[in-house]
């Protein structure tokens, strides 16, 4: 086989000498070029980018030659297909190499409605011997014009790991030297970036808006080539392999929405607009809305953490008390710590991942008897897994340790989803469970890191082949469940938050969005804040009824873990949050204003404020925060989306008071008061005339 390699590298260096020789040294080194000076139609923008004889907005490296050197000579096809997207159009483009028969199937869609077009990348082997090495792969690779003079910038965002700054916005000025962004361990949102970011042109009213669909490790690149071009490429951070005869992989998904406006948030808008209806869980049509939801708290008494001393009689008690007391969730969470060893003796939900199988001790009925009780009382249920991690003596690490992957680094396993046993164990094991069950809410979780295992297990020569089989299997599972349970929700939580991305982001919602402390509320707010720049729903959790923690937690999605074993908090009290919760929760699936701009959202010295618009009514919502060390009793907000020419009528939530006001004075700058630190104020607007 190697000689076959080595004879197969022969054949493309005389191949590409010859194309040299006959006058392609023009071609050397070239890049697709997209102009942001006009707002763009993606039926022509597609059939100027992916036309026969023109570069692709991709590029790689096959045998150490650079494809952009090669890929316009290779056979090309563009078949139109169907799409039952409205206002969406869609071509398969195929590129194939005469020497080495690799096949490289790329799947274009144009939104038209928004402006944007995505793709992905599939590479297939059609020969009979081992293609030679490709690295270097950006799936996306384009330079990036505008006429308007002055830097570009970019807009984008932390990850979570768990702290107070997770998803902090920032807005760089690109120069040569090129901006990095990549996440950690090879979960796409883990710590040190977002997949989603927006490239300005001078000026701040243009710009593109760029999504990555992996849920590994990605990275991007941009860096300015001149004054008026940027360069700005995208794909996975490990891939260096060879394909093997038959062999089909994919790559990450690029997704380009073009926008034009008076601010970025227009971009930012529209962009939230474009995931709602075109990446979000769909269900009749409609994107789905997820509910609020509630379980026990989330520590319970020692040595027990989680769910580990939590039994049939007291899910069925605690479901029975929300009932008796006025305050029945939408859904009721049971988390971690249900399932067989998980507890007495051990209470450690932790260590026990890899036996998902009900505690018969304390479940001998099963979890049946649970999610009828509360569909009968007219909830749903949701139930918690971690199905990738497996622990020492678990039933997985025990049956099938050939599922397994092992690190030197990491006292777990992962589940190897690119193992086609393990995937349809996995897929059959727990879509039956969801059938027998009745779970209406599908809970995923994933609290280590994929690389290590990936790194630890990989061939030299096939550098990226386990996390691309891996993720493959990821989709592949959430694909089963979404088609077996037409109505299945699933919620995306990988420790909090550490796999937000457009693919997950397509069959999910993170309900959980970091791990940050649970009733701290004040980093809630930033973790907010920076989050929904690009996604209106996500979620947090709240255990406290004051205005500033109630206030803090709001969003599309909300988890409640209100004590009612004590009387550390009244009944009244809670009932109250909730019904400020269910009032107000619809306005954050429309517009969003951050009134306090891009700002250091860590700190406790400042105030933070922001406002959800609707534009469907003319009316929304404002919400500010006065943090516990701010020394200012008042901030000047400017609302957006609001018609001068209306008169509107505010409610004050703190005064319960009602004021008409004229839309010029809302838009042209209007004062926020609180007059005590550690404050909250809620202001709810509608247009009357």
């Amino acid at each position: 086989m190697n000689d076959l390699r080595t004879h197969l590298s022969r054949l493309y260096s005389i191949f590409f000498l010859s194309l040299y020789l006959l006058g392609f040294s023009n071609i050397l080194h070239a890049q697709n070029t997209a102009h942001l000076d006009n707002i763009v139609d993606v039926t022509q923008w597609i059939n100027v980018h992916f036309a026969k004889g023109k570069l692709p907005p991709f590029s790689f490296r096959y045998n150490n030659i650079n494809s952009q050197n090669f890929i316009t000579h290779w056979k090309y096809n563009c078949e139109e297909l169907s799409t039952s997207t409205p206002k969406a159009i869609q071509k398969l483009i195929t590129y194939q190499d005469p020497v080495s028969g690799l096949k490289i199937e790329c799947t274009v869609t144009g939104f038209k409605e928004f402006n944007a077009v995505e793709w992905v990348i599939r590479l297939t082997n059609t020969s009979k011997t081992n293609t030679p090495i490709m690295d270097e792969f950006k799936v996306l690779n384009q330079t990036y014009e505008s006429r308007k003079k002055g830097a570009f910038t970019l807009l984008h965002a932390r990850g979570s790991c768990g702290s107070k700054a997770d998803f902090m916005v920032s807005i760089d000025t690109l120069t040569s030297s090129p901006l990095h962004l990549a996440p950690q361990g090879g979960r796409s949102s883990d710590n040190t970036a977002l997949p989603f970011f927006n490239l300005m042109v001078p000026g701040q009213q243009r710009g593109v808006l760029v999504a990555v669909g992996w849920t590994g490790g990605w990275q991007a690149n941009l860096a300015v080539s001149n004054n008026e071009t940027v360069s700005l490429h995208s794909g996975m951070e490990r891939f260096r392999l060879y394909l093997k005869p038959g062999e089909t992989i994919r790559t990450p998904m690029i997704c380009l929405m073009f926008w034009e406006g008076i601010t970025f948030m227009q971009g930012q808008n529209k962009f939230r607009r474009f995931q709602q209806t075109c990446h979000s869980r769909q269900i009749d049509g409609d994107p789905v809305h997820y509910p609020y939801a509630s379980g026990f708290p989330a520590f319970g008494p020692k040595p027990c953490t989680e769910g580990g001393c939590l039994t049939e009689e007291m899910d069925i008690a605690l479901i029975r008390r929300y009932k008796q007391f006025g305050i029945m969730p939408e859904c009721f969470w049971l988390d971690a710590g249900w399932y067989a060893d998980s507890g007495a003796p051990v209470y450690d939900w932790c260590d026990c991942v890899g036996s998902w199988v009900p505690d018969s001790t304390r479940y001998p009925r099963g979890l049946k008897p649970i999610a009828d009780e509360a569909h009968r009382l007219n909830t749903k249920f949701l139930l918690w897994f971690e199905p990738e991690r497996v622990s020492r003596g678990s039933w997985l690490a025990v049956q099938h340790p050939e599922w397994l992957l092992h690190s030197p680094i990491r006292n777990s396993a992962l589940l190897d989803l690119g193992n086609t046993e393990a995937l349809n164990w996995l897929q059959n094991h727990v879509g039956d469970m969801i059938e027998e069950v009745g779970i209406d809410i599908y809970r995923q979780d994933f609290n280590h890191p994929g690389k290590p295992f990936w790194e630890a297990n990989e061939d030299p020569d096939r550098i990226g082949m386990m996390e691309i089989r891996h993720i493959e299997g990821l989709y592949a599972f959430g694909d089963y469940l979404l088609d077996r349970f037409p109505n299945l929700l699933i919620d995306n939580c990988a420790a909090g938050g550490r796999r937000i991305d457009l693919e997950m982001m397509s069959r999910s919602v993170p309900l959980w969005r970091t791990d940050y402390q649970y009733d701290e509320p004040t980093g809630k707010q930033g973790h907010f804040y920076g989050l929904s720049f690009f996604l209106a729903q996500h979620g947090s959790g709240i255990s406290d009824t004051d205005n500033y923690s109630v206030r803090s937690n709001m969003g599309a999605c909300q988890v409640s873990n209100f004590d009612i074993t004590t009387n550390r908090l009244s009944l009244p009290d809670i009932q109250q949050a909730i019904a400020t919760f269910k009032k107000y929760r619809h306005y954050y699936l429309e517009d969003y204003y951050p009134l306090t701009g891009i700002i250091d959202a860590f700190s406790d010295k400042i105030w933070i404020a922001y406002q959800m618009h609707c534009p469907s009514d003319n009316s929304g919502i404002v919400m500010a925060f006065r943090r516990p060390e701010s020394n200012v009793d008042r901030i000047k907000v400017y609302l957006q989306g609001i018609d001068p020419g209306k008169i509107y009528n505010l409610y004050n939530d703190n005064t319960k008071h009602t004021q008409s006001i004229s839309g010029r004075q809302l838009a042209e700058g209007f004062y926020l008061n609180i007059p005590q630190a550690r404050g909250s104020l809620l202001l709810h607007y509608q247009c009357i005339e």
